[in-house]
């Protein structure tokens, strides 16, 4: 994976909280229904905490139960990268931001059937929401 944004661990613990930190750059994951944005419903666009890269629109966001942030699809497909996480005893695909190489959460194949199927959860702390003002 090829990133745009490289930082020095210092410069990453420096602009990032401890929990941020903790998921975007050791693939940490938050407690369910912990995050700040698990239950909004404000119109926006969710941005990577870490390097403020465009990720998900709230259009596809949806209540999927699980206690995180989850959405049927990337807003723009390229900004997020995704790969084998055989971690934790599982197989699952993680969701890398492709912009700084963040660890966002992961995706899988139980999303609504009407949206394409797929659900990206994501962690509330790799991201940073952008309100919509028109």
């Amino acid at each position: 994976m090829s990133t745009q944004v490289e930082k020095s661990e210092q410069e990453w613990r420096e602009q990032l909280t401890p929990a941020q930190y903790e998921v975007l750059r050791k693939h940490g994951t938050e407690r369910a229904f912990s995050g700040e944005y698990w239950n909004t419903k404000a119109d926006g666009v969710y941005r990577c905490a870490g390097c403020g890269a465009e990720l998900f629109s709230s259009d596809t966001k949806f209540d999927s139960g699980t206690g995180w942030p989850s959405f049927t699809d990337p807003l723009v497909a390229e900004s997020v990268e995704t790969r084998e996480d055989r971690s934790l005893f599982m197989k699952r695909t993680e969701v890398i931001c492709k912009r700084c190489g963040g660890h966002l959460g992961h995706v899988f194949d139980d999303g609504p059937r009407e949206a394409g199927g797929q659900r990206y959860c994501i962690n509330s702390c790799a991201l940073e929401l952008t309100p919509r003002t028109d």
